[in-house]
């Protein structure tokens, strides 16, 4: 692939991958956060989230539900990228996790990420890999509890 084709991708894709990267947070199986004490998982609220990659950075707030909090901590997919995470570590405040996401063309994209977490705040630090064998473009994802309840006009998440 040329180096200005290249570009391109990466800044077609950067938003999503970031979009992507955020809403793939690691979590442990439901069954297995059921166990956890809520100190050793996010919780439910109001929270407000800045994605970074390939030099795009943006912040939203979402409102997330008790029902939603495994979806939200939890390797979601995105509505323009599937994503599977075979490497997943999550424990003691720390998380870890590698996989791919693929959109509705069939681009993958290769994800790394690692942080620590705490029942209000999230780091992850990491990249992604827009094509097999070029290095990682830099990514993060921080996110923080604004507040347990939810403001009347909030999105959800």
């Amino acid at each position: 692939m040329k180096p200005s084709a290249l570009v391109r991708l990466a800044a077609t894709v950067a938003p999503v991958i970031a979009g992507a990267l955020f809403l793939a947070a690691p979590a442990a199986p439901r069954a297995a956060m059921a166990q956890q004490s809520s100190a050793d998982t996010v919780l439910p609220g109001y929270w407000e989230y800045t994605t970074s990659a390939v030099g795009v950075r943006d912040t939203e707030t979402k409102c997330v539900r008790p029902s939603e909090i495994n979806r939200f901590f939890g390797g979601l997919s995105t509505r323009r990228w599937r994503c599977v995470y075979p490497v997943r570590q999550v424990g003691d405040g720390a998380a870890r996790f590698e996989g791919t996401c693929t959109d509705r063309k069939g681009r993958r994209v290769n994800v790394r990420l690692n942080g620590t977490y705490q029942p209000e705040s999230f780091t992850f630090r990491g990249g992604a890999q827009l094509v097999r064998g070029t290095p990682y473009l830099p990514a993060s994802i921080t996110a923080r509890r604004l507040a347990a309840q939810c403001p009347a006009n909030a999105e959800y998440f």
